[in-house]
């Protein structure tokens, strides 16, 4: 089918662009803008265009997958040139939007003359978000149409804003009701009546702004994009536009934008974008997998973690039992989730109608009996094995046959859940990140009897509940968790060996983490870590090395900021940490009883010794196949546990590195601090064959 359908109503011919599924701009697609621009700009019975899409939206902007394409052949058509064809139009142009007009379709609709929306249109800047900045007029032209302060909000943000919000602000010229087509015809034929002169955005005269306002602007944006490089350029972008002329503005916006796609941010932000995408993919559970439909769920446990889980289902608007056998535990539960609710709304982030509409979803319960027949329950029990396996024994009796029953578990064997009931092919994990009404990530643990349909359905629920799943295999601490041990166990070894928490921490941060390994487990609570550790304590290999000090820590009451002080000390009140001599002095009493010699160490060590067992033990999971892609773990690390978006994921981290530079560094860390360090045999033969993660079969 041709990618623009060609039209004419009375003297009104409409472009209607036909690339499913969201209009993105190809190639292919420009030049059918093109062609139908021509040839209405050519007819003489045609006296306005209309610009349209077809199908679910206007144009979603530019077409991702063909960044990086071969150069197009000579006399290819580009977004730039459509939108120097429609500002020397000597007919009106009208952009008629629903749904998406984004990026490069935002720009599009701002090249047109006027632009006619329906209310629900969305309509906004995003580039911001794969690490560019707009770069086909759109930093000129929308701060002359709405003025800086907002332009500025749109770019910065990448979040859309609705038709109805872009009229108030001057962004669309009307809001359609009913037929968008035929709006837009009409609102045409009465430009063409009233003989209205064309009005080019560029033209238009720009706005003024205090001498000093983009400094602040940029001295604020520091404190909020810390790392990221394409706010500051669209920053510098918008203060060009105002202050060169409009061709030599657009050129330069041009040249930023084409340097911006070649760098490090921007393949590590895209490569996020494809990932997040690739990873509802699962080979052995195609798209047609049927799922069921999700009508009720049920939560077992009030707790921190309970309770937010039933605040995601109420959120997609799914009635959820909320049981917790502890009548005082529940209650505690309740009151969070309405503390919750309540601090949303007087941010103004939901409405009191919202609140209550949501509040009522969730159902209290004290027992099993009450849970009825829901689709799925997700248990949300203390951490423990023994604990775990008697509440599936419960549900197994309590629930009907069809219920798929999924664990909260982040560490424990799923497969041992699971052979507490009649029904492992009903049994899978979902590990929501803490607070799960906030946080994305949900790794979805398959175990070796769950069924695929089961799966299909918990990865569909996994989109309802607007969450972002990764489908992993069982093991301790599935991916994400196993792979934060050796991250933490190295933080640990590092302060023995002579750095301070407070160093740690800065060289973290400074790569671009927002919490050092030491302030983030002030943050969780140390005593969390430390009840794993004694229960694991009686099968800890003597052979390998472990650092005390956290435990001693924790003996002496030091549980982090929940006592306020752990590895630092809080001020009442306050969660800033700050240094505390008690816990230098703690550190180095340990390393003299452990013999160890302390010794200045360089950031660029502890940065090494911090990252690489990450990605060493993420090889590892590739190898076993406890994950499906290294795109897949990158996706867990970025919305689990706070990876710097603009690198990428830890394992395009280690493609930008290159795998014989890390696996080099491995080698030479072994020989000094031994097992630990064991490299992975898949890290070793991309060293080798001067391979990449990204390029292993099934990533792409």
């Amino acid at each position: 089918m041709p990618p623009v359908d060609y039209e004419v109503r009375g003297a009104v011919a409409l472009l209607a662009l036909a690339n499913p599924p969201v209009n993105a701009l190809s190639r292919a697609l420009c030049g059918g803008i093109m062609d139908g621009f021509r040839r209405a700009s050519a007819d003489d019975a045609v006296h306005a265009i209309v610009v349209i899409g077809r199908g679910r939206g206007f144009c979603a902007g530019a077409d991702i997958s063909e960044f990086g394409a071969p150069p197009p052949p000579p006399g290819a058509v580009n977004l730039r040139h459509l939108i120097a064809a429609f500002d020397g139009s000597t007919k009106p142009m009208i952009a008629a939007i629903h749904g998406n007009a984004l990026g490069g379709g935002l720009e599009l609709a701002l090249a047109c003359h006027w632009r006619v929306a329906v209310p629900d249109a969305r309509l906004g800047l995003p580039e911001v978000k794969i690490g560019l900045l707009a770069g086909a007029g759109g930093t000129l032209r929308l701060p002359r149409l709405i003025g800086v302060e907002p332009a500025l909000r749109l770019m910065i943000s990448g979040d859309p804003i609705t038709g109805a919000a872009a009229a108030t602000l001057g962004l669309v010229d009307e809001l359609a009701d009913g037929d968008l087509a035929a709006g837009a015809v009409g609102f045409a034929e009465r430009i063409l009546a009233d003989g209205r002169t064309l009005r080019r955005v560029r033209d238009i005269v720009p706005p003024t702004v205090a001498p000093d306002f983009f400094a602040g602007y940029r001295a604020a944006l520091r404190k909020t994009a810390r790392g990221f490089e394409a706010p500051f350029l669209s920053v510098d972008a918008v203060e060009a536009g105002l202050a060169l002329p409009f061709d030599q503005a657009a050129a330069r916006e041009e040249a930023v934008f084409v340097k911006q796609l070649s760098a490090p941010q921007a393949k590590a932000l895209i490569h996020s974008f494809f990932a997040e995408r690739k990873a509802a993919s699962i080979p052995d559970v195609p798209p047609d997998t049927p799922a069921r439909k999700i009508g009720r769920a049920a939560v077992i446990g009030a707790g921190t973690m309970g309770g937010g889980i039933a605040m995601c289902f109420a959120n997609a608007g799914i009635p959820v039992i909320l049981m917790d056998s502890a009548p005082a535990g529940l209650e505690r539960g309740l009151a969070t989730i309405r503390s919750n609710y309540a601090r949303t709304v007087e941010r103004g982030r939901l409405s009191e109608a919202d609140r209550a509409a949501r509040l009522a979803l969730i159902t209290p319960a004290h027992d099993y009996d009450a849970l009825g027949e829901p689709d799925i329950v997700i248990e949300a029990a203390f951490e423990e094995m023994a604990v775990k396996r008697a509440v599936f024994e419960t549900l197994d009796r309590a629930c009907p046959p069809a219920t798929i029953l999924a664990t909260n578990t982040s560490t424990l064997d799923v497969d041992a859940i699971a052979g507490a009931t009649r029904r492992p092919e009903q049994v899978i994990g979902t590990h929501f990140f803490s607070p799960a009404n906030v946080m994305r990530l949900i790794e979805v643990v398959r175990g070796k009897a769950t069924s695929k349909d089961v799966i299909a359905t918990t990865m569909k629920l996994v989109r309802d509940l607007k969450k972002v799943g990764v489908l992993v295999g069982v093991c301790e601490g599935f991916v994400g968790n196993r792979m934060l041990r050796g991250y933490l166990r190295e933080a640990d070894f590092l302060v023995e060996e002579g750095a301070l928490p407070q160093q740690v921490d800065a060289v973290i941060t400074g790569f671009g983490f927002p919490m050092g390994p030491f302030a983030m487990a002030d943050l969780a609570g140390l005593d969390v870590g430390w009840r794993i550790r004694k229960g694991k304590a009686a099968a800890r290999p003597n052979h390998l090395r472990y650092s005390p000090i956290a435990d001693r820590l924790c003996e002496q009451g030091r549980f982090g900021q929940k006592t306020g002080a752990g590895w630092y000390r809080y001020e009442k009140g306050e969660r800033t940490p700050q240094p505390d001599p008690a816990v230098e002095a703690l550190i180095l009493a340990t390393a003299s009883q452990l013999g160890i010699a302390r010794r200045a160490i360089e950031d660029s060590e502890i940065l090494e010794r911090c990252l690489y067992p990450l990605i060493n033990e993420g090889a590892k999971i590739l190898e076993e196949g406890l994950a499906l892609r290294a795109g897949d773990i990158d996706v867990i690390w970025l919305n689990g546990y706070g990876f710097p978006a603009y690198r990428g994921g830890p394992m395009h981290y280690a493609d930008s590195v290159g795998a014989k530079v890390i696996y080099d560094a491995v080698r030479r860390y072994e020989a000094v601090h031994g097992e630990w360090w064991r490299p992975a045999r898949l890290l070793e033969r991309l060293a080798q064959d001067g391979g990449r993660f990204a390029d292993l079969p099934g990533s792409n």
